[in-house]
């Protein structure tokens, strides 16, 4: 098979001028400091076609704002990584075609914020933007080729090659964006029975039956197709990113085309749709990445294309229905962003700025306010924290 090269570069004080915290007086943390309890470890993954490397982390203080950088790890296009729940590993896809497009495993050590290669595969997909683990398996999406890949997971948190590739079939009304499949996102359900598949292209969601016991040992078939096999959006919307709420009973799905955010009920494994509300009220085309604050009160949505910002609602716990409250400008690309678990901060991953920004979040009111603190990178698209993986 063929080997992938990744290196891993540990870097502090060289990053000085390509990182920018405010706050007056700041000392340099030493990587061998030990992480205080409001003290995150926190991964942004580039697209590599500038001066990024790869994937980088830093030391971040949710109480301050503050960040220090730790290390970088030289991959292509690491554009999605997700951190497994006992914290121990990254796994990587590189947003890249053929040969190229491939998913890496790494050891992660999360107090000096390094990665220790284990391996690469093929997702045997084109451009592979998103990737999940539930610690047996990984799945992939595969926006380019319009497909998913599953790859078990050995012993030691490395990769095992392909045990399937799940493609799919069709198109949407939109001529110039909805020729054929786009996976954009997969997420496992909040009871981990089902894994949901958002396809940009056909203006599905595809439900697939989870086997939790299928593992490299048994090589048991990890997916099935589900009832219903597929929950139909509106069409033109361009399904993206899903994201549930902590108690499991509703999902909230961003649509990239029609800029509108999907609210569903769930279920028993079955989702009903209770509510469409505008993210992008220029219609512009281009929204990305939804979140739900920690309290569960609000619930956040980026934009791009025009007016580049984040859009900000009230949520009603109970219900799960959605008010507007307003909009965050940000910079230019707002491709992904997260919420610090404390829920004080909102950071964004401006794609086209070349900026992580680093928002102040009101607990009360749910609105944003700049900082003058942020992270000077070459196409930063995702970020994560260690200590809240999957999300």
């Amino acid at each position: 098979m063929k080997m992938y090269k990744v290196k891993v570069i540990v870097v502090a004080s060289l990053w000085a001028a390509t990182w920018t915290a405010c706050g007056s007086g700041k000392k340099e943390q030493s990587q061998q400091t030990p992480m205080n309890t409001h003290e995150l470890t926190m991964l942004v993954g580039t697209y590599t076609s500038g001066s990024s490397k790869g994937i980088y982390t830093y030391r971040f203080d949710q109480d301050t704002g503050e960040a220090t950088p730790l290390s970088t790890t030289e991959v292509s296009n690491p554009s999605y990584l997700n951190v497994s729940e006992d914290g121990n590993f990254v796994y990587a896809v590189s947003e890249n075609k053929g040969d190229e497009a491939v998913v890496s495993a790494f050891a992660f050590h999360a107090e000096n914020g390094t990665l220790r290669l284990l391996n690469s595969q093929l997702t045997q997909g084109d451009a592979p933007c998103y990737v999940i683990t539930n610690g047996k398996q990984v799945v992939t999406a595969n926006y380019g080729s319009g497909s998913i890949t599953v790859l078990p997971l050995a012993a030691d948190g490395s990769l095992l090659p392909a045990s399937a590739v799940i493609p799919f079939e069709g198109s949407g009304p939109n001529s110039e964006r909805q020729q054929r499949p786009h996976l954009h996102c997969v997420r496992f359900t909040p009871d981990g029975k089902y894994l949901l598949a958002d396809d940009l292209g056909t203006d599905k969601i595809h439900n697939f039956t989870v086997n939790v016991q299928a593992d490299a040992k048994n090589k048991e078939t990890f997916l099935t197709p589900g009832t219903p096999e597929a929950y139909v959006i509106e069409p033109g919307s361009g399904p993206r990113h899903l994201t549930f709420s902590a108690d499991g009973k509703f999902a909230y799905l961003i649509n990239e085309i029609s800029g509108t955010v999907t609210a569903f009920s769930y279920r028993n494994g079955e989702l009903q749709q209770i509510q469409t509300a505008v993210s992008d009220t220029l219609g512009a085309g281009g929204s990305a990445d939804i979140h739900i604050s920690p309290d569960g009160r609000f619930l956040y949505s980026s934009n791009r294309l025009q007016a580049d910002g984040i859009a900000i609602f009230r949520r009603d716990t109970e219900t799960g229905m959605l008010t507007r409250l307003g909009h965050q400008f940000t910079g230019v690309h707002p491709r992904n962003f997260i919420l610090t678990p404390n829920g004080k901060y909102l950071l964004v991953a401006c794609r086209d700025s070349n900026v992580v920004q680093i928002f102040l979040r009101d607990k009360e009111t749910g609105l944003l306010t700049e900082t003058d603190k942020e992270i000077l990178l070459d196409k930063p698209v995702c970020i994560k924290f260690a200590e809240c993986p999957g999300e």
